[in-house]
């Protein structure tokens, strides 16, 4: 098991900075699993994000809907859309109504892209939790915040 103090080689005036730290460098750690992961696909997290938010959706969606469900919000979201765009796994269509709004949704290239990739390895990682524990984290990260 791992100690934080240890892996950083540091102390903590308090075991409420401590844990803090400890998430921060946690969500870190996790983050650079992902993208080790994620690197031959030639997206970040965030693309990730994305297309696992419009395979979820099963139909399109307007773009707004995109960044509400974001789990990191980014105000590079139509940015991130317009590579995912270019690379042909997702697809813009206009509201004929209103021109004004924008769905997006996901296309057959991206549903084959997210059958590829292989984020079992990353999940792994919670299975050092029992059902219990995982319970009382979710609890604990819900009252943080």
């Amino acid at each position: 098991m791992g100690d934080i103090a240890k892996d950083i080689n540091s102390t903590f005036p308090s075991e409420h900075v401590k844990a803090l730290i400890n998430i921060k460098y946690t969500a870190n750690w996790i983050e650079g699993k992902s993208n080790h992961v994620l690197k031959p696909f030639k997206i970040s997290v965030q693309q990730y994000n994305i297309l696992r938010i419009l395979r979820g959706a099963k139909e399109k969606v307007t773009v707004q809907t995109v960044k509400d469900r974001m789990i990191e919000k980014s105000p590079n979201t139509t940015r991130l859309m317009d590579k995912l765009c270019a690379k042909n796994l997702i697809k813009r269509v206009r509201c004929e109504n209103d021109r004004r709004v924008v769905y997006v949704q996901i296309a057959d290239l991206g549903l084959k892209m997210l059958r590829d990739i292989k984020m079992d390895g990353v999940g792994e990682t919670m299975n050092k939790l029992t059902e219990e524990e995982a319970e009382q984290l979710n609890f604990l990260l819900d009252k943080i915040r």
